[in-house]
């Protein structure tokens, strides 16, 4: 019993599982962060684009 107890504390299999989580939770809250700057800077230039559209549609 006390030889599986030390078994079981010197396993490190779930330590790496919890460092690549980790690492996905990192890149996820980066590629968010990137989409959401790209996203203002997306509709900002597609209400350009229509604004000058309309106007030279006459509209």
């Amino acid at each position: 019993m006390f030889a599986k107890m030390i078994a079981f504390m010197n396993d490190e299999d779930g330590a790496t599982a919890i460092e690549y989580g980790l690492i996905a939770a990192l890149v996820s809250v980066a590629a968010i962060g990137a989409l959401t700057a790209m996203g203002n800077s997306l509709s900002t230039m597609f209400n350009t684009v229509s604004s000058a559209l309309s106007a030279a549609n006459g509209g």
